[in-house]
C-alpha cells in the first residue's frame, strides 16, 4: 500500500471509531478498536500522514518516539501504598501515571479536544525491558494500570528488520490484535505531494528523469547506503534557502541528505545544469512576456537545438514557475476566504453588541487561539502566516472605522464591504495574471516543440499538479483542454490496442505482442 492509501485508511478508521449514538456514546466497541501499525521503510512519510489526518479531522495529536523512553517513563514510577484487605493492612506497589498517557490528558486540557490520535514511532525498536509494555499497549490500550482515554486512536509505526538491526518482528498474538498496514515507497504518490509542497524544481525534474533514484536502501561493508523521500524534501529546503543567501551548493552538501554516492553525484551535476538553464532561458521573462521579440526568438532556437536533458529541464522550469504562481494564488484565496468567514461571524455579534468593542474582542480572541495552537505545535508555518494576515486585515479595518468615527452597524458593514472588495479584486487580478502566464507558457512550448513529447510531458505534469487542476477547473484554459483530451484519447487507444493483441496472440509475451 502506498502512503496516500494508508492515509485514507487512517482517516476512515478515525471516522468509524468516533461514531456516536443519540446519547453520545461511542458505537464502535472499545475492545474491537484495533490499533493501526504502519510498517515500512524509513523516510516515506508515515509520521506526516498521521499528523495530517489529525489536523484535517481537527482532533488532538500526541507523538512519541519510543526509542527515547525507558520502562519507567512509559509505565510510570513505582510507589508504595497501604491497603486494607479484610483485617490485614498490606503494603502494595502502585505506579504513577505513564508519561505518555499524561501527555494525552495534557493535550486534551490544552487544546480542548477530547478525541485524537496517539502516534508512537519506532514501535518495534524499543528496549527489551519496554517490549512487554508495548505489547500490552497494542493488545489492551493500557500502560500499566492506566488506559488510553476513549476517543483516542492509537497509531504506531515501525521499520521492518531489514531496515533496522534493532527492530523485531511481532508475534502472531500481537498481529491478531492490530491492523498491520505495510507501506511501500511510491514515487508517483510522492510526486503529486511534491507539487503541493513546492518541492524545489530541480528535485522534481531530476526525479522525473530518474524515478528509480527516489528511494534506495542498500547494505554495504562500511554501513548503509540510502536515499529516502524525507532526504529529498529536506534537501529541497536547503537548496531554496542557499539560493536566497547566494551560497554555493556542492556534492558535499548533497551527500548529507542523499546517502548514496552515485545519486548524490548525479543530482549535484544536474542541479548545476538546472540553475544554468534557468539563467539562460529567463523563465520569468517568458511567462510575464517582458522579453524582447529578438531575445524570444533566440531562446526558441536554443530550445529546439537542445538535447533531451535540456528540453526536459526546460519543461520543468516552466512548470516550476507556474506552480509558484498557483501556490501564491491559493494562499491569497485562503486568506480572503478566512477573512470573509471572520467578518461574517462579526456581523452576527454586532447585532447585539457595540461595533467597536466586538471587533477588538474578536481580534483578541483569535490572537489567543492562534497562540494556543502555535504552542501546541498544531499549526504549520504557512497556516500561522495566513492567520496573522487575516488578523492584520481585521486590525486595519478596525483602525479605519475608528479614524472615520463609524459606530453604527449599517455604516460599519458598508465600510467593511468596501475595504473587503479590494481583497477580492486583488485576488481576481492574480487569477488573470496566471491565465496570461499559462497562455504564454503554452505558446512558448508550441513555438519550441510543437506537439512533440515535450508538450506531452508539460500537459501530463500539469494534470498531476492538484493546485493546477483546481485552478484550471475554475478558470478553463482552451489549449490545456485540447491537449489533455488528445492525451486521454491516445492513452485509451493504446489500451485498446494492447487488449486486441492479447486476444489475437494470447500465448505470446507482452514484449513480442508490442512488436506484432
Amino acid at each position: 500500500m502506498n502512503i496516500e492509501e494508508a492515509k485514507k485508511e487512517i482517516y476512515y478508521t478515525l471516522c468509524a471509531y468516533h461514531q456516536k449514538d443519540r446519547e453520545g456514546n461511542y458505537v464502535f466497541p472499545m475492545a474491537r478498536q484495533r490499533p493501526i501499525v504502519l510498517m515500512g521503510p524509513p523516510g516515506v512519510g508515515k509520521t506526516a500522514i498521521v499528523e495530517q489526518v489529525a489536523k484535517e479531522c481537527e482532533v488532538g495529536f500526541v507523538t512519541y518516539a519510543l526509542t527515547h523512553h525507558t520502562r519507567q517513563s512509559a509505565v510510570g514510577l513505582p510507589r508504595l501504598q497501604l491497603r486494607n484487605y479484610g483485617s490485614q493492612e498490606i503494603t502494595v506497589t502502585e505506579y504513577t501515571m505513564s508519561e505518555i498517557v499524561a501527555a494525552v490528558y495534557e493535550c486534551m486540557e490544552r487544546t480542548g479536544k477530547h478525541e485524537g490520535i496517539l502516534f508512537l514511532d519506532e514501535i518495534n525498536c524499543v528496549s527489551e525491558t519496554l517490549a512487554p509494555t508495548m505489547l500490552q499497549l497494542l493488545q489492551n490500550k493500557t500502560f500499566g494500570t492506566h488506559r488510553l482515554p476513549q476517543g483516542w486512536l492509537l497509531v504506531a509505526a515501525g521499520n521492518p528488520p531489514e531496515y533496522n538491526r534493532s527492530a523485531r518482528e511481532f508475534d502472531v498474538v500481537t498481529l491478531d490484535r492490530v491492523r498491520l498496514i505495510p507501506i511501500e515507497a511510491d514515487y508517483p504518490t510522492w510526486a503529486r505531494y511534491a507539487w503541493k509542497q513546492c518541492v524545489h524544481g530541480a528535485v522534481q525534474s531530476y526525479l522525473s528523469i530518474h524515478p528509480d533514484h527516489f528511494y534506495s536502501m542498500e547494505e554495504k561493508e562500511n554501513g548503509q547506503s540510502f536515499v529516502t523521500g524525507r532526504g529529498w524534501e529536506d534537501l529541497s529546503e536547503l537548496l531554496k534557502q542557499y539560493e536566497k543567501i547566494g551560497a554555493p551548493i556542492s556534492q558535499k552538501q548533497v551527500e548529507q541528505y542523499l546517502h548514496k554516492e552515485s545519486i548524490s553525484r548525479a543530482f549535484t551535476t544536474y542541479y548545476l545544469l538546472y540553475r544554468k538553464y534557468g539563467e539562460d532561458y529567463g523563465i520569468v521573462e517568458i511567462l510575464q512576456e517582458t522579453i524582447s521579440q529578438e531575445a524570444y526568438g533566440r531562446k526558441v532556437a536554443m530550445a529546439q537545438k537542445g538535447n533531451f536533458e535540456e528540453r526536459f529541464t526546460l519543461v520543468h522550469l516552466l512548470l516550476a514557475g507556474l506552480n509558484s504562481e498557483f501556490q501564491q494564488y491559493y494562499s491569497q484565496r485562503e486568506t480572503v476566504m478566512g477573512l470573509y468567514q471572520g467578518l461574517q461571524t462579526l456581523k452576527l455579534n454586532w447585532q447585539q453588541n457595540p461595533l467597536e468593542d466586538t471587533f477588538e474582542d474578536y481580534i483578541k480572541s483569535r490572537y489567543h487561539s492562534l497562540q494556543v495552537k502555535a504552542d501546541a505545535h498544531r499549526l504549520q508555518a504557512e497556516e500561522q502566516k495566513r492567520e496573522k494576515a487575516i488578523l492584520n486585515h481585521m486590525e486595519a479595518y478596525a483602525l479605519q472605522l475608528k479614524q472615520e468615527h463609524i459606530k453604527g452597524l449599517e455604516a460599519g458593514m458598508k465600510k467593511i464591504q468596501e475595504l473587503f472588495s479590494y481583497e477580492t479584486e486583488s485576488l481576481e487580478r492574480c487569477a488573470q495574471t496566471i491565465q496570461e502566464q499559462l497562455k504564454a507558457a503554452f505558446q512558448f512550448m508550441l513555438n519550441c516543440f510543437s506537439d512533440g513529447q515535450e508538450m506531452v510531458l508539460f500537459v501530463s505534469e500539469l494534470a498531476r499538479n492538484e493546485r493546477a487542476m483546481e485552478f484550471l477547473s475554475e478558470y478553463p484554459c482552451e489549449v490545456f483542454l485540447r491537449y489533455s483530451q488528445m492525451l486521454l484519447y491516445e492513452e485509451r487507444e493504446r489500451e485498446l490496442q494492447a487488449k486486441c493483441r492479447e486476444i489475437i496472440f494470447p500465448e505470446v509475451g507482452e514484449s513480442e505482442r508490442e512488436i506484432l
